[in-house]
């Protein structure tokens, strides 16, 4: 029953800033660099982390959540109030980056750092090591998941997959929890998007997804799962940026150059990209789920996500 209030809330919670952002002019006008031609209001995202948080809370409250990974992920909402704010006033890059490193260290704090690093054939337990990976994975998660909210349903969709991997892979209810929140975001997101999620939201999912790998990898789940099912966002958000290097580009100027993106201008609408990403995650939930040796697993993935990558480069050329 409270997975239905949660699904309800965050539903009704986006139709009202939906409304509200219309209200106040709060719109995302198109430019060159947009993958939409249509003026949308943003900040959806907040009834994801207000929905978010409220489920989580609720499930501190009966028990029904590891402490210390409650805490960590409730400190994802620095990383929303903050992302809000950015959304309306474009905060400096050097702000944004320290508040993400602040909270990067307090999800840390509270999980206990990242004892080890389980790469099967070897095992990383240095906590200097550990603890300095795991600190630029959640920025890097962070900053990536809000690189690739770029079109209707994309960024929505991926939590969702996650949501529901997690919830196979491990249980918890927290999974669940984040499923309904996103879907009833993802009612108004779906192509044509009525509102965009914005940072408020982006930055949260990618933080949560950050924590998720570091806590289970610190209860005997070789953090290497997390790397395969997320995949599909980093692969392509780390590629694109070594391209974008390689070529001379300026980094922190917004582009159209990530293969989801690259897609679109190719010909192909939204809705038929995100049908894509979900094909490739079902089969890389496949390749967790039925092959045991986890290293194997993650070389399978990153050849089928090469593949996919040049797949893309043909429909249409990285320039």
């Amino acid at each position: 029953m409270i997975y239905i209030i949660l699904l309800l809330l965050s539903f009704t919670l986006t139709y009202f800033v939906k409304n509200y952002a219309i209200k106040k002019s709060l719109i995302d006008i198109p430019n060159d660099r947009s993958s939409h031609n249509t003026p949308t209001p943003h900040g959806g995202g907040i009834a994801i982390a207000f929905t978010w948080f409220i489920g989580i809370s609720y499930l501190f409250y009966i028990g029904d959540i590891n402490n210390s990974l409650y805490f960590a992920l409730f400190t994802g909402v620095i990383i929303s109030a903050v992302s809000y704010f950015d959304d309306l006033y474009e905060l400096s890059a050097k702000f944004r980056l320290l508040v993400q490193a602040s909270v990067a260290f307090l999800g840390l704090y509270f999980l206990g750092g990242l004892e080890k690093i389980d790469l099967i054939f070897l095992t990383i337990d240095n906590q200097i090591l550990t603890n300095v990976f795991a600190f630029f994975l959640i920025v890097w998660f962070v900053n990536l998941y809000n690189f690739l909210d770029g079109i209707d349903g994309y960024a929505g969709s991926e939590a969702v997959f996650l949501g529901v991997a997690g919830f196979l892979l491990f249980g918890g209810s927290h999974f669940l929890v984040l499923c309904v929140a996103v879907l009833g975001f993802l009612a108004w997101n779906w192509h044509k998007a009525k509102i965009f999620m914005g940072d408020v939201g982006s930055t949260l999912l990618g933080y949560n997804i950050a924590i998720y790998a570091i806590y289970y990898a610190n209860n005997e789940t070789s953090i290497l799962v997390w790397l395969i099912l997320f995949g599909l966002f980093w692969v392509d958000a780390t590629l694109t940026l070594w391209r974008r290097y390689r070529s001379g580009d300026i980094l922190s100027q917004a582009h159209k150059k990530h293969a989801y993106q690259r897609l679109v201008q190719g010909g192909w609408s939204h809705d038929r990209v995100v049908v894509f990403s979900i094909l490739v995650n079902i089969m890389l939930f496949g390749l967790v789920y039925f092959i045991s040796n986890t290293l194997l697993a993650l070389f399978i993935s990153l050849a089928l996500l090469y593949a996919a990558i040049r797949f893309i480069d043909r429909r249409k050329a990285f320039s």
